[in-house]
């Protein structure tokens, strides 16, 4: 059942990204049947008896569809039409994901009742990441339109047009990276945590640390220099793109190494 609703919410997430800006009642009827199904089978796919199915699709597609809601919420506010554009086909890609790598299941057995919530405050952190990535790349597509106006627009040009001022984009961005930074702090600290349980040491040097590491160091620096020396515009896209980066590795890249090209399960 839920490949059906997957690739249901895919279909509608492709509709969203293709209806005209005009239509906006459609447009939020679309993505909040989209996002209910695509909600739905993770749902259901997710949960297994005395288990929970991972994988690099999952976690993914789950990230995805957080930041559905994130752009469904910040669009109630502000027209984010661009991110709408820039979204939606990541989201409909990321929603049929799960149904062609079901990924591996983890026995829950044995393991600590808080084990589920540090896995869903990572969710949250990579989501949230996730959108703040996307709020990046708008900024810089919308800076590079005002330097080298086309006298034709097109699709994504048009929507870029409509969004807030750059200063309001950039006042979103931060607040989203401090979200996420906080978050992503409580991953890190469950995880050391969880990490002595399941493997007798405080820390695991592995690569899913050192990335994850990586990661916070880099918005850690990007909050202090944003706090201490007014760091804006390019540095601060730089440090975003880089930090996403490196938290995408941390889990999700080592994940698809690991099921697709090692056909490895859980390491």
């Amino acid at each position: 059942m839920q490949t059906y609703f997957f690739l249901v919410a895919m279909l509608l997430y492709a509709v969203c990204a293709l209806v005209p800006v005009r239509q906006g009642g459609l447009i939020s009827a679309v993505t909040a049947a989209a996002w209910l199904l695509h909600g739905a089978a993770l749902w259901f796919d997710m949960r297994t008896p005395g288990g929970l199915r991972v994988g690099f699709a999952i976690m993914l597609s789950a990230a995805l569809w957080v930041s559905v809601a994130a752009y469904w919420l910040e669009n109630r506010n502000f027209a984010l039409d661009g991110l709408r554009r820039l979204v939606m086909p990541c989201a409909a890609a990321a929603a049929a994901l799960p149904a062609l790598f079901p990924g591996s299941v983890f026995q829950l057995q044995g393991q600590a009742p808080a084990f589920g919530w540090h896995i869903a405050v990572a969710m949250l952190a990579y989501s949230t990441l996730t959108i703040a990535a996307f709020h990046a790349v708008l900024m810089a597509l919308q800076e590079s339109r005002l330097h080298t106006r086309s006298p034709a627009p097109n699709w994504l040009g048009g929507a870029l047009d409509q969004l807030p001022a750059l200063l309001t984009m950039e006042k979103l961005l931060f607040r989203l990276i401090r979200i996420g930074f906080v978050l992503l702090s409580l991953t890190v600290l469950s995880g050391i945590v969880f990490s002595e349980q399941l493997f007798g040491a405080v820390m695991k040097w592995d690569h899913k640390t050192v990335f994850a590491l990586l990661s916070w160091l880099l918005f850690a620096a990007l909050l202090t220099g944003r706090r201490w020396r007014g760091w804006r515009g390019k540095t601060a896209l730089r440090f975003t793109l880089a930090g996403f980066a490196t938290l995408v590795l941390a889990y999700v890249g080592s994940r698809f190494v690991l099921e697709v090209v090692l056909h490895r399960g859980l390491a």
